[in-house]
């Protein structure tokens, strides 16, 4: 096992912020219309098995990454999969790929954020996009610690605003739940979107270093952090399911919400969304500057540059809006999955002790998690009846 070289240290709660920030997102929001394309049983049952699926995931890479001294995955796969001649090949082609993935989102994250400084303030889109990046880059531009900080403010400013919510919608008129099966192509579609809305993948190696490899807060900040994000998914769905019924669309649980409960909903969505976004950012920034910083030794503030200004570029283009990257991010991922189990089951040969997994990392349960990061990938393409 490799020491843990960080640049600062988080407490548990931080640590437990950045999986919960990271995993929150548009993907929850997107959650109630599929479920409501699927029986409320059903959506119970896929819930609980993406879920463990996910959180065995999460556990395996904090052990792959904890087994490398907590870096990141492209150093990981560097040292623990690829070989032989084309070795620096494959490994600048996942630092490009995973790279590529992380730079649309994050440049849909500042897109979705400055739509709420222009609906606030009147500004122009593009002056709110360089505003909003201004502000949420320039806390990882502070570091680790900074991030940790605003995610764990931020985790309970949307724990507050859900359970406004909550209250309201439980104070109007509600409809009944789904109870019917539609088709088995629904459940695979649910199963991929929760899934997604779970995952805090890259994140984990954060957890990893910030916690300066301390098996056990790591272990039980990865089960809270994506607890967290389950039960924040499980109420949003439900508040959606029981105030929209019947009206629900793809436009986003809390546009549904809003048309049911009132315009101000509409305002509390707002506050939602730039806290959702904004952590999602953080996250995602700040791992792909440490990314960054392993494979080309720039330098943590070079590293931060390289990494979160060409999202502002992309997204003042509008190039995260092209049809087909969705498809191209869903292969990345699958691919990405299936290298992770393949490179933690190699360091797992040389660390039979697991310390972070134990018997939950042993051959049948990597097998369970490609599995499920197949069906997650098939999931997010098929076509909702």
């Amino acid at each position: 096992m490799s020491r843990i070289q960080s640049e600062s240290r988080l407490s548990f709660l931080e640590a437990t912020a950045i999986i919960v920030g990271h995993g929150v997102g548009s993907g929850i929001l997107s959650v109630p219309y599929l479920a409501s394309r699927n029986s409320w049983i059903d959506f119970i049952w896929i819930v609980a098995a993406a879920y463990i699926v996910n959180l065995l995931m999460h556990l395996m890479i904090a052990e792959l990454s904890l087994n490398n001294g907590g870096l990141q995955f492209v150093k990981c796969f560097e040292i623990e999969l690829f070989t032989g001649r084309l070795k620096k090949f494959f490994t600048w082609f996942a630092f490009a790929m995973l790279g590529l993935s992380v730079l649309m989102n994050v440049s849909g994250f500042i897109a979705g954020s400055a739509a709420v400084f222009v609906a606030w303030f009147g500004i122009s889109e593009k002056l709110a996009m360089v505003l909003y990046y201004i502000i949420a880059a320039g806390v990882v531009f502070l570091g680790m610690k900074a991030v940790g900080v605003c995610e764990k403010i931020s985790v309970f400013g949307m724990v507050a605003v859900i359970g406004i919510l909550l209250v309201a919608t439980l104070r109007s008129p509600t409809s009944p739940l789904p109870g019917h099966f539609i088709a088995p192509s629904n459940l695979l579609a649910l199963y991929g979107m929760i899934a997604f809305s779970l995952s805090a993948v890259m994140s984990v190696p954060q957890v990893v270093k910030g916690l300066d490899g301390d098996v056990r807060k790591i272990r039980l900040s990865i089960v809270a952090g994506t607890g967290i994000n389950l039960v924040l998914l499980l109420l949003i769905t439900f508040m959606t399911l029981a105030g929209a019924g019947s009206s629900i669309s793809e436009r986003g649980a809390l546009v549904d919400l809003s048309a049911h409960l009132g315009g101000w909903v509409a305002v509390v969505g707002y506050i939602f969304s730039l806290l959702a976004l904004s952590t999602s950012l953080w996250a995602n920034t700040l791992n792909l500057r440490d990314i960054v910083h392993e494979q080309t030794k720039l330098g943590l503030k070079l590293s931060w540059l390289a990494a979160s200004l060409p999202c502002l570029v992309i997204a003042i283009l509008g190039v995260q809006s092209f049809v087909g990257f969705t498809r191209l991010a869903g292969i990345i991922q699958v691919l990405t999955g299936i290298a992770i189990i393949v490179a933690y089951n190699r360091s797992r040969a040389k660390n039979p002790l697991a310390p972070v997994c134990g018997r939950f990392g042993s051959l049948p349960f990597q097998i369970l998690v490609v599995a499920g990061s197949l069906i997650a990938t098939i999931g997010s393409i098929i076509k909702v009846r």
